[in-house]
């Protein structure tokens, strides 16, 4: 009889469960990691919604995920061994395509991120590329999941090259956009946050993000100018995916300022092109990230970004599928949500 374990599956959307699956098999270059915490992202809630239409059924979820090495594979870093814990790095790309050969591996015209193109790490033991994990330090294992999420931050910053001095908006106070807005500072520059959630805000200003606003209360444009002295933003971030959001990134700027995207729109957004022209933007796509996991580890590790900040409620694995749904419902109430065994 084949050995069982348990994952949590999603047979179609709004359909979530712990289910028993066979246990993974293992190629010679993977290695077999015991999973011992993970973080539930949005990704997983797009998934569940039916809304993210690269997702197919039935699919098991997760790609925030920490556990324990239990069996090495060919490839996996020199500084792992078995028994040390790890963070998997998702994305796995091809190594052939034209974005691979000069480095560009999240933007592999063939990847495949676990839990959304193939199956995912919401599972007891899961097998992984064995090149793709990254060494954790000593820390909690719910606060080390939250590294994930922290490199795509990281990546929106690191596209729009974000320089000390400079002033920074943030569109959307979701944990990207937040963990976005706290990197920025932590570079030195000025952080401003967008959000139209007063709760969300108000929370981002308790953890030290000075200058906050709701374009839905208040006259956002003239905020931003007092704030930025006339100039506008040299760098605006979009992290919540809204179209008009992508719209105002293009008044928010400075001229020849620089915009990241990193929000998923659900549908094409419209753009003012002569603005583009007019203002000289260069404007990034921020797809996932590539090489970001160490600087996240470090400042989680650090305190630097401190993961109770960010994280919600820690949950068990048996309750995944309970907060899905909760999460699905109510995502205004939490930041992240991380699972342990």
């Amino acid at each position: 009889m084949c050995k069982k374990v348990k994952a949590v599956c999603l047979s179609e959307p709004e359909n979530v469960s712990v289910k028993s699956v066979d246990f993974p098999l293992k190629g010679e270059r993977d290695v077999l990691i015991k999973v011992e915490s993970m973080g539930i992202c949005g990704s997983d809630i797009g998934a569940y919604r039916g809304t993210n239409p690269l997702v197919t059924y039935p699919r098991i979820l997760g790609h925030e995920i920490i556990g324990t090495i239990i069996e090495s594979g060919i490839g996996m870093p020199k500084n792992i061994k078995v028994g040390d814990k790890v963070i998997v790095d998702p994305y796995i790309y091809c190594g052939n395509c034209y974005p691979c050969s000069i480095g560009r591996t999240n933007c592999c015209e063939n990847l495949r991120v676990i839990g959304v193109h193939i199956d995912g790490g919401m599972q007891e033991v899961i097998r992984h590329p064995a090149h793709l994990v990254v060494k954790v330090p000593n820390m909690p294992v719910q606060e080390l999941a939250l590294a994930e999420p922290l490199t795509i931050s990281l990546h929106a910053i690191h596209r729009t090259k974000v320089k000390e001095g400079e002033h920074v908006v943030v569109i959307g106070a979701g944990a990207i956009g937040l963990m976005a807005a706290l990197v920025a500072q932590i570079y030195g520059a000025t952080a401003i946050l967008v959000d139209i959630l007063d709760k969300r805000l108000d929370y981002a200003q308790s953890l030290g993000i000075k200058h906050v606003i709701n374009p839905s209360t208040e006259n956002d444009l003239e905020r931003i100018k007092d704030i930025t002295q006339g100039k506008m933003a040299e760098v605006v971030i979009e992290a919540s995916g809204a179209n008009v959001a992508i719209q105002n990134t293009l008044k928010y700027v400075s001229f020849a300022g620089r915009i990241g995207f990193t929000g998923w729109p659900k549908t094409d957004t419209s753009l003012a092109t002569n603005l583009i022209t007019f203002k000289e933007l260069n404007l990034y796509g921020a797809r996932t990230s590539k090489g970001e996991f160490e600087e996240a580890l470090e400042l989680l590790a650090n305190g630097k970004i401190r993961p109770n900040d960010m994280i919600s409620k820690v949950i068990t694995f048996d309750d995944i599928p309970k907060y899905v749904k909760e999460l699905s419902d109510n995502p205004e109430d939490y930041l992240k949500i991380n699972a342990v065994f």
